[in-house]
């Protein structure tokens, strides 16, 4: 971001990282996970996050292992009758102040901010948004990144978050 004289940077869709052997959170049985199941957004830690269409809050909780989310909202939208879900990972920890399961949130609404690596578990600043359309009985988390060999049945459940937020450079 430095070299491109950028505030802001942009880590892709289903993108293979190696970066993630880096926490036993993504360890499984089946080896280390590795695929990106959302959009990351690095900006400076306090930047406001905005719910991008009306939705209610679907659960919330601080994955505070290292390596994990941090302070995540995970958001519920109904568009003419489908029900899918918005995830915020990495997030402050005052962004979980006064959210119930249920609560409406409108469209432009904040909903909270970009935390620091001291609060989103070691990770630079950044939002995870992710796309989800089953969340399989989870509340407050969900998989941000699978197996290789999962990628087929994740990407089926998490679609490319870009269809939301339709960044130029990424379509």
């Amino acid at each position: 971001m430095k070299v491109n004289n950028t505030s802001v940077g942009v880590g892709g869709y289903a993108e293979k990282r190696s970066i993630y052997r880096m926490s036993n959170v993504f360890e499984t049985s089946g080896g280390h996970r590795s695929v990106h199941l959302g959009i990351d957004i690095t900006a400076a830690a306090g930047t406001e996050v905005f719910a991008p269409m009306d939705g209610k809050v679907h659960s919330f909780q601080n994955n505070s292992s290292f390596g994990d989310y941090g302070p995540t909202i995970i958001l519920e939208h109904n568009l003419d009758g489908e029900i899918f879900y918005t995830l915020y990972g990495h997030l402050s920890l005052n962004s979980l102040e006064g959210l119930s399961e249920g609560k409406e949130i409108k469209k432009g609404q904040k909903i909270g901010e970009l935390g620091d690596p001291s609060v989103n578990v070691g990770w630079p600043p950044h939002l995870h948004f992710q796309l989800i359309t089953d969340m399989l009985d989870k509340k407050g988390d969900f998989p941000g990144v699978c197996l290789s060999s999962e990628k087929g049945y994740y990407l089926s459940h998490c679609p490319d978050p870009n269809l939301i937020l339709k960044i130029e450079k990424l379509m």
